[in-house]
Parts: structure tokens; sequence; C-alpha cells
């Protein structure tokens, strides 16, 4: 009987060429493990990576259909790249920093050895992190729909013109602000826009959204933490004249005029990131943030 081959979809910033060095060795090693390296069309169809002799390029509009991993070698933007690509096929995504801080990332530039040597060894665990389900409509026709796994954010469409939204969870409504826009997060995003609008750093395991208003102008605008199970809704108030954009993910945007409502909730695909090692979730934050711990004086988790 023969085995299914196993294959991994590869994913990197086309424009770097460091990524793409990097790249090349990683298929390297694949194929000397046996595993068959598939890119998706676009602009890594015109690289030098394409043309690599172990690797074959998807054409289609599902390239991680039937593979066991995608691996994506570069920054935050290029991980939720890939994560957009194994969600609907329900396949793991492990990141290796090429960028700046990259939370999402699971190995650094320098691990990059090792890491091949976890994916050939299939010595990795699966993660399920929430991601958020998003509806836009206008006069109750629906203008947009989309998902995002760090945050969605309405914001304004002009530096010019505040927005003026009412936030409703639950079904009943909380304050109307006149703001910049409001960002709606997961804990995963909790460390990207939400952080740097205000919002608390919340670890991944716990179940909860976020909800941070951006520069509003009221007394009650604090950042929110609600349940996982609550339905959040934004309105742009009509008869305003700030419009709006959706954002999800920072990725894929909508225009938004006065009068449209979008409208928020878990969503019941959840994105699968693969992890290499155990370490909490407190030494990546001191590691991404370079936070000095000096002074501490506790026991090592191994009591050392």
């Amino acid at each position: 009987m023969t085995s299914t081959p196993r294959r991994v979809l590869l994913l990197a910033h086309p424009g770097r060429a460091e990524a793409l060095e990097v790249a090349l060795g990683v298929a390297d090693r694949l194929a000397e493990a046996g595993i068959e390296v598939r890119l998706p069309a676009g602009d890594l169809g015109d690289t030098i990576l394409a043309h690599h002799p172990a690797v074959a390029v998807h054409d289609g509009d599902d390239p991680a259909r039937d593979v066991e991993l995608v691996v994506v070698l570069g920054g935050d933007g290029t991980i939720l790249r890939g994560a957009e690509m194994a969600r609907g096929a329900n396949v793991p995504v492990l990141g290796v920093n090429l960028g700046h801080v990259g939370f999402l990332a699971e190995a650094e530039r320098e691990d990059i050895d090792a890491t091949v040597d976890h994916i050939v060894g299939r010595a990795y665990e699966v993660e399920e992190r929430m991601a958020l389900d998003v509806v836009a409509t206008l006069q109750g026709r629906e203008i947009a729909r989309s998902w995002a796994l760090n945050e969605v954010t309405v914001e304004k469409a002009s530096r010019e013109r505040m927005l003026v939204l009412t936030v409703e969870i639950d079904g009943r409504p909380l304050s109307t602000w006149g703001c910049d826009g409001v960002v709606m997060a997961t804990p995963t995003g909790s460390t990207a826009y939400a952080f740097s609008a205000g919002g608390p750093v919340v670890w991944p395991g716990v179940e909860a959204m976020l909800v941070v208003p951006i520069s509003a102008h009221a007394l009650f605008a604090r950042p929110l933490v609600v349940a996982p199970t609550s339905d959040l809704a934004v309105d742009l108030v009509p008869g305003t004249e700030g419009h709006g954009v959706l954002w999800c993910d920072g990725r894929r945007a909508v225009d938004l005029p006065p009068g449209a409502r979008i409208e928020v909730s878990r969503s019941a695909q959840p994105v699968r990131l693969a992890r290499l090692s155990s370490s909490p979730f407190t030494d990546r934050l001191v590691a991404k943030f370079d936070l000095s711990v000096h002074g501490w004086r506790g026991r090592s988790r191994s009591g050392d």
C-alpha cells in the first residue's frame, strides 16, 4: 500500500530577498526529507523560488488543500495572509519571523534549521485561536462579509472628519462616541492594533473579545473585555458627515457610509497555529517587547 505523500504549503514575502533565500533553504531541506513543497500562485510564481526543482506551484483557489502545514516566512502581515489560506482548509499555520515584532510567529530566523527538523518529525502541537465573523449592512442590505484573526476595526475614512458611532453589546446600546474609530479584537489580536489603541494584553488562553475605542471624545471610553458569546455591533450614526472604513486584520477593507451597521461575533471556525514549544506566554511578551526582568528572584519552571 502506498503512503499518502506529505505536502507543505510554503509562503514568503515575494519582495524580500532574505525571505526568498530562507525559503530556498527550507525547500531544499524539506525535499531531502521527501516532503513536497507547494507554492501559491501569484507573486511567488514570478520568483526564483518557483523554479526550484522540488517546488510545485498551485494555481487553484485553495492552495492549502491536502497539505499538512502552511509554513510562513515573514512578519505578522505575511503570517495573516497564510492564515487566510490555511483556515478554509483547516490546516495549521507555522510562522517563522523575518519581520520586526512577529507576535504570530512561532520561531525566529536563527531557529530555521531546528524549525525544519520539527516539521520533518511532525514535532509540533496545534493550538486553536478564536477568530471573528463580521457582517456589514446598509439599510438592511448586506454590503460585506468577512472574518479576522486579530481584529475588526471601524475607522474614519478621512483625517478631517470624526466618526460618530453607537456601540451595541448583546443587543443593547452602550454609548455613542465621536471618535477616530473602534477596534474589536480577539485575545490573539490584543498585542496588535488593540494594544496600540490602549487596550489590555489578554493571554491566548482567555476566552473573550475586546472593544477598544480610538481617540473617543467621551467620559466613558475605556477598553472593554466582553464574553466570547457576546454579539457586538457598531452603527455609523445616520445624518452625520463622517464616512468610515471597515478593516479585517488590516488586510481587507470596505467603505462604510453613514447609516452602515457592522456586526461582529465569535466565529465557529478558529485558526489553527502550530506550536513548537510549551513556553508560557509571559516569556513571549518579555522577548517580543524586550521587557526588563532585572531583579527577578523567582524559581524556573524546572526548579533550578
